[in-house]
C-alpha cells in the first residue's frame, strides 16, 4: 500500500492525518516530510521559549482575571509552564519537527502535563500575536544587553583616551596627513558614534516595548480579553492599537538591524583603522597577542583578525537589513508565512552585535600605542601648513592669500626635504613679510594643537574637559 493509501486508511478509519498538529482537523493527508523541514522553525525559534513561557503566563493570568480560566487552571498551567521552563534550562525539553515551532512544542509539553488546563491557554490568541510578542520580548531584552554593551565599549575607549590626551598623532583627511591632533580626541571621535548609536537603539525600544497579543490572528477576539492587564503584566508601554498591525508589523525589527547596521558601520571603520595603525607602515599600536593569531606559513606575522572579522561581519548584518526590507515589501495585510524568514537575520544580527561589541571592549582594552611613531608621522606631510596661513589671517592677511603663501612655502620646503619648521626665518618671509620669529610656535605640534581650545577641538585640556563630560554620561 503506497503512503497516499495508508493515509488514506488512517482516515477513514477516523484517524487524523496531522495528528500532532494543532490545524489538522482540516487536512486529509499527512504533510509531507520535506514540507516539514521546509516549513519547521523550531530549529531557530526556540530561543524564544524563555519569551513564549512569559507571554504565556502573563496571558493565563489575564484569562483568569476575566473569568475564563479557572483558578485551578490557572494553577495547572502555571506550575506546567515552570517546569518547562525548568526542563529547557536543563536541556532536557524534547523538541520535535512535526510540532513546527516554539509555540506548539511548548503547547504540546504542557498539555501532556496538565491536561484540559494546557488546551484552554490559546483562548483568545492566535500563533500570530503570539510570535510577534514573543520577538518584542526578546528583543527589548537584546537591546537592553547591546546598550550594556556599548557601554562597555565606551569605557574602554575613555580608558585608552586618559592616557594620551597629550598624544600627538596625525589627524587626516583622504587617508593623507591633514592637521595634528590628540590620539585621545581621535578616540573620542569613537565615543561620539557609540553615543549616536545607544540613542538610536534607546528609540528602537520605545517602538519595540508595545504588545500585539489580543489582536489574535488578524481581527481581535471575540472574549472578554484586558490587553492592559497583559501589557502591564509584561512591562510593555502600552499595546499595539490595530490588530492588523499588531501581527503584521515587523518594523520594529527592521529598525533594530537598521540601528545594528549603523552601529557595525562605525566598528567596521575603527577595524579599518586599527588594522591600518598596526600595519610596520604606520607602526602606530600594538594590539595585544590574545586578539591576534598567526600564518600557517609565516612565522613572523601577527594579525589582526578580530578587526578584520568584524570588519567582515559587518556586511553580514548590512546584508540582514536588505533581506529584512525585502521580505516585507510585497506582504499584503495580515499574517503571511513570509514573516517566519524575520527570526533568522534578526538573531544573527543580535549574535554578531553582542559577540563584536564584547570582543571589540577586550581588544581595545589591550592596545599599545607607540607614541613616538605616532609624533613622527605627524611632522610628516606639512601637517602645520593650516596654522602658518591662521597666523597669517591673524597678522592681518585675507584667508586667501594665506593659503597662496603658504603653498608656496610648502612646495619649496618639499624641494629642500624639510618640514615648514626646519626652514629658516629668511626663507619663510621669501613669501610673507608679516611673518616674524614667532611664526615658529605656531608651527609646532603642541601649538597647533594648543591652539583649538574650544568645545569639540583637540587641544589636550579640551579633551580632558570632554573625558570628564563623557564619564558622567555613562554614570
Amino acid at each position: 500500500m503506497s503512503a497516499k493509501d495508508k493515509a488514506t486508511d488512517k482516515t477513514k478509519n477516523g484517524a487524523k492525518p496531522n495528528a500532532t498538529k494543532a490545524w489538522s482537523g482540516r487536512f486529509s493527508e499527512p504533510v509531507d516530510d520535506l514540507v516539514k523541514r521546509f516549513t519547521a522553525s523550531v530549529g531557530f525559534d526556540q530561543r524564544l521559549a524563555e519569551f513564549d513561557i512569559q507571554g504565556s503566563v502573563a496571558h493565563a493570568r489575564m484569562l483568569h482575571a476575566v473569568g475564563i480560566l479557572t483558578a485551578a487552571d490557572l494553577e495547572a498551567i502555571e506550575k506546567g509552564l515552570a517546569a518547562i521552563s525548568d526542563e529547557i534550562r536543563a536541556g532536557t525539553f524534547p523538541w520535535s519537527i512535526d510540532l513546527e515551532d516554539v509555540h506548539l512544542n511548548i503547547e504540546r509539553r504542557l498539555t501532556d502535563m496538565v491536561g484540559d488546563a494546557g488546551k484552554r491557554l490559546h483562548t483568545g490568541r492566535s500563533r500570530n500575536d503570539q510570535v510577534a510578542t514573543d520577538v518584542r520580548l526578546y528583543l527589548r531584552a537584546a537591546i537592553d544587553h547591546v546598550q550594556t554593551l556599548i557601554k562597555g565599549l565606551q569605557r574602554a575607549l575613555l580608558d585608552l583616551a586618559e592616557q594620551h590626551t597629550d598624544t600627538v598623532m596625525p589627524g587626516f583627511t583622504h587617508l593623507q596627513v591633514a592637521q595634528p591632533v590628540s590620539f585621545a580626541h581621535h578616540l573620542l571621535a569613537y565615543f561620539e558614534m557609540l553615543s549616536r548609536d545607544a540613542q538610536r537603539f534607546a528609540d528602537c525600544r520605545k517602538r519595540v516595548n508595545r504588545l500585539p497579543l489580543g489582536a489574535a490572528a488578524l481581527a481581535g477576539t471575540s472574549f472578554p480579553i484586558d490587553r492592559q492587564m497583559v501589557a502591564k503584566e509584561l512591562g510593555f508601554d502600552g499595546v499595539c492599537e490595530n490588530s492588523l498591525d499588531a501581527v503584521s508589523d515587523r518594523d520594529f525589527a527592521i529598525e533594530f538591524v537598521a540601528a545594528g547596521a549603523l552601529l557595525m558601520t562605525h566598528l567596521s571603520r575603527f577595524s579599518e583603522e586599527l588594522i591600518l595603525w598596526m600595519s610596520p607602515r604606520f607602526g602606530f599600536i600594538d594590539i595585544a597577542d590574545r586578539y591576534c593569531t598567526g600564518s600557517s606559513i609565516m612565522p613572523q606575522k601577527k594579525n589582526p583578525d578580530v578587526a578584520e572579522l568584524v570588519r567582515g561581519k559587518t556586511g553580514r548584518v548590512n546584508g540582514h537589513l536588505v533581506a529584512l526590507l525585502t521580505l516585507m515589501k510585497g506582504q499584503p495585510l495580515a499574517y503571511n508565512k513570509d514573516n517566519q524568514e524575520d527570526k533568522e537575520p534578526l538573531l544573527d544580527t543580535v549574535d554578531t552585535l553582542m559577540m563584536s561589541l564584547a570582543v571589540f571592549a577586550g581588544m581595545v582594552g589591550g592596545i599599545t600605542v607607540n607614541v613616538e611613531r605616532m609624533r613622527a608621522a605627524a611632522r610628516e606631510g606639512y601637517a602645520t601648513a593650516t596654522d602658518l596661513a591662521d597666523y597669517l589671517v591673524k597678522k592681518g592677511l585675507p584667508f586667501r592669500e594665506a593659503h597662496e603663501a603658504v603653498a608656496q612655502a610648502v612646495r619649496f620646503a618639499e624641494t629642500r626635504g624639510c618640514d615648514l619648521a626646519e626652514l629658516s626665518l629668511d626663507d619663510l618671509r621669501q613669501f610673507s613679510k608679516l611673518i616674524t620669529a614667532d611664526a615658529f610656535d605656531a608651527l609646532t605640534l603642541e601649538g597647533s594643537m594648543n591652539s583649538r581650545s574650544h568645545i569639540g577641538g583637540t587641544a589636550p585640556a579640551r579633551v580632558k574637559a570632554a573625558i570628564a563630560k563623557a564619564r558622567k554620561m555613562l554614570l
